[in-house]
């Protein structure tokens, strides 16, 4: 058994990763891939994962933990704090479309002859959009900064906590349809989350502070903990699922958010990958010319319904057409959430195989069709502007918000960093700390200095912190892997930022300049020019060299204080 399972996942991989590789070629996100490497490895072609067969559970298995890993990354981006400066904007248009598209999905879907219980759960698919894929496109075009981009993230997150709720009511009735029995089920969550959050606001800021003085052991704990409210919450008859986006949400406030993500990241689209392909493989039925009319019929709404909506309430907002369309067009896609509570319906028994063979193509047809959309949404808009003229605002607020930015960002703070942050202060300039010291991070931000906790060998984390605004970038850090992966995100970014790194050696030093670090400092080599020079003017005068030293050990002293060594 332990064989034919290793075989199977080998060749899943092995299917998913050239599925991949295509999609990036025509321009495709990897969901599409997987998908349809879950239906070429299901029953409807080589049925490498049957749904009988012993390997199916294995990974099946796994598929629920790649959404636990899912949903414990997505929960650390749900920082409640989140929903203040996303504005009413995008609070009122995501509850409006999710209510809107979903009432009208739960309308098609019965008059498409699905029962009650199909509706509703069609109406909730088609309500969500994915925030992998529109961020993933946009982040790509480097639009996620811009208006669109940034009512379009807004949008997301409310449907995102949204999605979190409807996860949680789901499993309460399954086995009860007594409200006063599911009323208490919900009661004792809620008191959970409230005891998660009480005790990650209590005591986690120092548990965490110690504990990232150890990448390993930070990377451990962030995978114990949402794997321990995964087991947890599913003990208490809820979703594994519930349990590590609550897991994820109690984190989402620190400042190891980007670092933990980060780290579990891998782990995490290793596993995904298994589940969007078990997904698909649970396409086991006949493709029918009704299920091909259905899925056609229900993903127009999304394609055409969904943004209409979107665009139509943010013109009551008095956007421009041109941001109403774009943020429109963003959303025109069903989600990841919307998979996973189309497992949990069939799960629990609320759907059958056959909506969940809807839902696969459903997925396959909006995602694969707005990637496109996203791609091209400023070619399309030009060529049908004229027409748009009933999506457009009055009171035209279609500007560009002011962002936050760092004119100067600096990697490693206690070894050179604290003397090139006191001429940088000098020079007027915003500046951002990065460094792996988290008692550096609390000394730096108790001195109102912008700090950011994290690894500068970690692109994941390097392309969530604005390496392609700066003007420039420091790094002290004498990593050579650290620097060449600084250097190879600045360059993915189309940043004209000058990058000065350091090397302790020669050797190394060129080879950065080859990796395109415009200068590289070597601390001995401008020590020994530093000491020529100065004994070239000094001479042997001991009065002079005392005093150079006096000032020499001020500094020294300030620089061991502020790193709080």
């Amino acid at each position: 058994m332990v064989q034919e399972v290793i075989v199977s996942v080998s060749l899943i991989v092995v299917i998913a990763a050239i599925l991949t590789l295509i999609a990036r070629i025509i321009r495709q996100p990897p969901i599409i891939a997987y998908l349809i490497a879950g239906i070429l490895v299901g029953p409807l072609a080589f049925n490498l994962i049957g749904s009988t067969s012993a390997d199916s559970t294995v990974i099946q298995g796994f598929a629920h933990l790649g959404v636990a890993f899912l949903l414990f990354i997505v929960g650390l981006s749900l920082d409640f704090r989140l929903l203040k400066e996303i504005g009413g904007v995008s609070s009122l248009a995501g509850l409006i479309e999710i209510l809107a598209v979903g009432g009208i999905g739960f309308i098609a879907a019965v008059l498409l002859g699905l029962s009650n219980i199909s509706a509703l759960y069609i109406g909730a698919v088609i309500a969500f959009s994915s925030t992998v894929v529109v961020v993933k496109i946009l982040s790509d075009k480097k639009e996620i900064d811009t208006l669109h981009g940034r009512i379009a993230l807004g949008i997301l997150i409310v449907e995102d906590f949204v999605a979190a709720l409807a996860l949680m009511i789901i499993p309460l009735s399954t086995n009860s349809s007594n409200i006063l029995v599911i009323a208490s089920k919900f009661g004792i969550a809620l008191l959970t989350i409230f005891i998660v959050f009480f005790i990650a606001f209590k005591w986690f800021d120092k548990l965490l502070d110690y504990l990232a003085r150890s990448q390993e052991v930070l990377f451990l704990f962030g995978i114990g903990w949402a794997l321990s409210l995964a087991t947890l919450f599913d003990a208490l008859g809820f979703s594994l699922e519930i349990g590590a986006l609550v897991a994820g949400m109690s984190l989402a406030s620190s400042k190891y958010t980007l670092e933990l993500g980060g780290k579990i990241k891998p782990l995490r689209d290793f596993f995904v990958v298994l589940f969007f392909v078990f997904f698909g493989s649970q396409m086991v039925g006949p493709i029918t010319k009704t299920l091909i009319l259905q899925s056609v019929f229900i993903s127009a709404i999304v394609l055409i319904i969904k943004p209409l909506i979107v665009m139509l309430t943010l013109r009551l907002f008095g956007y421009g057409k041109r941001t109403n369309f774009l943020t429109g067009l963003s959303l025109s896609q069903i989600s990841e959430f919307s998979l996973i509570l189309t497992l949990l319906g069939f799960t629990t028994g609320h759907i059958t195989q056959e909506i969940m063979s809807l839902a696969v193509l459903i997925a396959l047809i909006t995602i694969g069709i707005s990637s496109y959309g996203i791609y091209y949404s400023q070619a399309i808009f030009n060529r049908v502007t004229n027409a748009l003229f009933f999506i457009e605002g009055k009171k035209q607020m279609d500007r560009t918000p002011e962002k936050k930015y760092y004119d100067i960002i600096v990697f490693g703070y206690h070894r050179i960093g604290y003397k090139i942050l006191e001429s940088i202060k000098n020079m007027k300039m915003k500046v951002l700390v990065i460094d792996y010291n988290p008692r550096t991070i609390n000394a730096l931000e108790k001195s109102k200095i912008d700090a950011i906790y994290g690894d500068a060998s970690d692109k994941e984390f390097l392309s969530q912190i604005g390496l392609d605004r700066a003007k420039m970038v420091i790094s002290t850090i004498p990593e050579q892997g650290a620097n060449i992966a600084i250097a190879e995100v600045i360059k993915m970014s189309n940043s004209s930022a000058t990058f000065i790194a350091t090397a302790e050696q020669p050797p190394i030093a060129l080879v950065l300049y080859e990796s395109g670090v415009d200068y590289v400092l070597i601390p001995h080599h401008l020590g020994g020019y530093y000491a020529a020079g100065m004994i070239e003017k000094f001479k042997t005068d001991q009065h002079k060299y005392k005093e150079l030293g006096k000032k020499h050990r001020i500094h020294l002293s300030r620089g061991k204080a502020n790193s709080n060594y």
